[in-house]
This record gives structure tokens, C-alpha cells and sequence, in this order.
């Protein structure tokens, strides 16, 4: 005789799906939180990476790294472009205070290859 499927589900995992479900239908911030403090009481280290592997291969690569950035603090302001990467630039150095602008501006120059830096020195020194 074939078993139910719903029967063989165990009572930690029953619960973990309820709230998936509660906070799909809170779909807010504290729905989600929730959801995730009880998926860490209820799972099993490996079964939560299995659940976020899938839930980041639902999105797009972009909204994928997004996400992953968020959870893990990322790169931190400024965000990733949303759709003309300079105007967001302009935007964020507009907001950032002057420690930020430093931090930013060296980590990014340090970050280009040699014939980029070249580029960017000779564009700042015409600039200036």
C-alpha cells in the first residue's frame, strides 16, 4: 500500500514549511525574519544551504547577487547599479561623507588593471 507523501514529512520539517507559507502570506520584513529564525531552529545546517541554493536559483543572476550581498553585507554602499552605472555613482558620492569617498575612490583605482589606472590619472590631471 503506497503512504501519503504528507505522512512521511517529519514534524521539523512540517513546521519549516508552515513558515514558508506564513511569511509568504506576511510578505513583509518581519515575516521573513521569522521565517528564517525558525528555519535555523528546525533545520539542519545543510538542509538551510540547500534551501537558500534554490531559493537563489529562482532569481536572475543579478537579483541572485543582490540577494547573496545582502545577506552577507556585500560591498556595503554604494549599491550595485540599478540601470546607468555612472548615475548612480554620481548619485552615491553625492550621499557619501568625505571618509567614504576616500575609502571608495582608492579601493576602485586599486581595483583597475595598470592601462585603466594609466587612464584614470591621465583623465584625473586633465580634470584638475
Amino acid at each position: 500500500m503506497a503512504h501519503s507523501f504528507s505522512k512521511l514529512i517529519t514534524r521539523r520539517h512540517l513546521g519549516a514549511t508552515r513558515v514558508l507559507g506564513y511569511a509568504l502570506t506576511l510578505s513583509d520584513e518581519a515575516g521573513w525574519e521569522g521565517a528564517s529564525a525558525v528555519w535555523q531552529a528546525r533545520l539542519a545546517p545543510d538542509e538551510c544551504a540547500a534551501l537558500s541554493w534554490a531559493a537563489l536559483r529562482s532569481l536572475s543572476p543579478d537579483d541572485a547577487v543582490v540577494v547573496a550581498e545582502t545577506v552577507l553585507g556585500g560591498a556595503g554602499a554604494p549599491l550595485p547599479p540599478f540601470l546607468d552605472p555612472m548615475d548612480d555613482a554620481l548619485w552615491w558620492a553625492a550621499c557619501a561623507g568625505p571618509s567614504e569617498l576616500e575609502a571608495y575612490a582608492l579601493s576602485t583605482f586599486r581595483a583597475l588593471s595598470p592601462s585603466k589606472r594609466r587612464d584614470f590619472v591621465e583623465f584625473a590631471q586633465e580634470a584638475a
